[in-house]
Formats: structure tokens, sequence, C-alpha cells
């Protein structure tokens, strides 16, 4: 069933997504990149793409005393867990919302988070843009976060487990709606709305190196499993078939000797007040 209303599902669904996203998520990094954002004590914000509900919950820690947050996402699945595990304190909601669709409804915003969202709604980015400016209070900001190059960066892949890595990506962009270079446009996003004060930053969000953590084992084990499975016709080329190329990405994932990375772009801007548009 298509939980989006669209062409394609969630590319990431599986059963085990909510507990995939909850075990990624570093409390200190997300508060370090909101810091960056401008969230603030009394605002009322607005988590686009909330998904199992445990960035939104750390973002309304943040905005107390006196803020609030509103979760949206367009899985009932996710929604039904956030209102489990983090839907019980004041100032803080759940509900399900398209936005790729008008937000109606929901008021206006002091700030509003997008955080690993727009990259599976490639052709709909923009549309997703104008729709959150428009709940979006003057002079408020706009918070766009994504990868580039998303998945792509390893070294030493074995040459043939490498080439396919490629193939898949550029069928999940292709056939999903998936798109693994979301973080260089987000400038391009803000700029054409004419957001003012556009900042930006670059940082590692992946850098491995030596011995792994067994979260981001899990993480990219996890990952390599569901999107292989998205692409399973393209392994009858590959030697020993779509066993083999797990066997081959998780060997060589779990070698010290590997080296893989992810920039990560956060980029912000301000709504114009009527003044200045």
């Amino acid at each position: 069933m298509d939980i989006m209303t669209g062409t394609h599902s969630y590319l990431m669904e599986n059963l085990e997504e909510a507990i995939r996203l909850q075990i990624k998520t570093d409390p200190e990094v997300i508060r370090k990149q909101a810091v960056w954002c401008g969230v603030k004590p009394g605002f009322r914000v607005l988590d686009v793409g909330c998904g199992p509900g445990k960035i939104t919950s750390i973002l309304h820690e943040m905005i107390q005393p006196g803020g609030s947050i509103l979760g949206v996402d367009y899985s009932e699945e996710r929604i039904r867990y956030a209102k489990q595990h983090y839907g019980i304190k004041d100032g803080i909601d759940f509900q399900v919302h398209d936005p790729r669709k008008a937000l109606k409804h929901i008021g206006f915003f002091d700030l509003i988070w997008v955080r690993f969202f727009l990259e599976y709604n490639c052709a709909e980015s923009p549309e997703i843009i104008r729709n959150l400016t428009a709940c979006l209070k003057p002079g408020g900001y706009l918070c766009l976060m994504d990868l580039d190059h998303n998945c792509l960066n390893h070294y030493e892949l074995p040459l043939r487990t490498e080439k396919m890595l490629f193939e898949i990506m550029d069928r999940l962009e292709k056939e999903y709606n998936f798109d693994p270079y979301a973080g260089r446009k987000l400038y391009s996003y803000l700029y054409d709305f004419r957001y003012q004060d556009i900042q930006l930053d670059l940082v590692a969000h992946h850098l491995f190196y030596g011995k792994m953590r067994d979260e981001d084992v899990y993480n990219w084990v996890k990952k390599v499993e569901v999107i292989s499975e998205k692409a399973k016709d393209l392994f009858d080329k590959y030697p020993g078939g779509k066993a083999a190329f797990f066997i081959d990405f998780v060997k060589f994932f779990l070698d010290p000797r590997r080296f893989t990375y992810t920039p990560m772009i956060l980029c912000k801007g301000l709504k114009p007040t009527p003044l200045q548009s």
C-alpha cells in the first residue's frame, strides 16, 4: 500500500524502521544542529518527517519553557509510535500530514525543521518548500538538512561491489523518488523562494574508520538490506547474486581498514516580512 498517496511508498519502510531511526539518532548531535538552526525557548516549531518522534522530543526539551512543537509524518505507523512513546508531555503533538500537499489548519510556526525528509521526495521537494513557507511566520526560520552523495563514499570497496552500489542508487533515484544528492540543492530551494539571510554549514554526518560502533553497523546493514531488495533484479549480473553482494558489503564494512564518509549540508533562511518581499 502506498502510504504517501503518491507514486511510491517510503523507501526504507520495513518492520524495524522505527527501531533503526531510534538507534541512529544521537541526541547531542541533534542539540548541536538545533542550536545552529536557532531553536529557542518559547518557539512554536514544526518537525517535518518526524518519524518515530525521538528528535521531536529533543527539540521539545530545547524550546522550554513556553514552547510547543508539532511533529508531522505521512506514515500512520510512525505517528502512532511517536504518540505512544513521546506524546504524553504538554506542548508536544503528532499528526499525520503529507507535506507535499497544503498543510491546512495547523497554524503558523516560528521555525520549521526539515531533516532527512527531502531526500525521500526528490520530485516534490520544491512543492514541499512552497507548502512549508505558507505556514512559516514572516521572520521565521526554515531549516533544511540533508545528505549529499548519500551512501556512495567508501574506500576501498571491491570494484564490482562499488559499481553495483552506484547502480542501486541510480535505480532508487529513477524509480523510487530518492535523491542521493539532496544536500547540494538546499541553498537553491531557499534562494528560489526569496528567503533572506541564508546560511549554510557542511559537516561529516558519517565518518567511519577503525572499529565500528554496533549502532552504526546495525543502521548500515539494515539500509543495505532494505535498498538491495528494491533493486534485486540488478543482482543477476553480480557474481553470486544478491546474497554475495550483501556478504561482500558487510565484510568491507566490518573491516577496520575501511573508510566511509557522508557530507551533511545544513541550510537555513529567514522568511521575508511583507516589507522585505
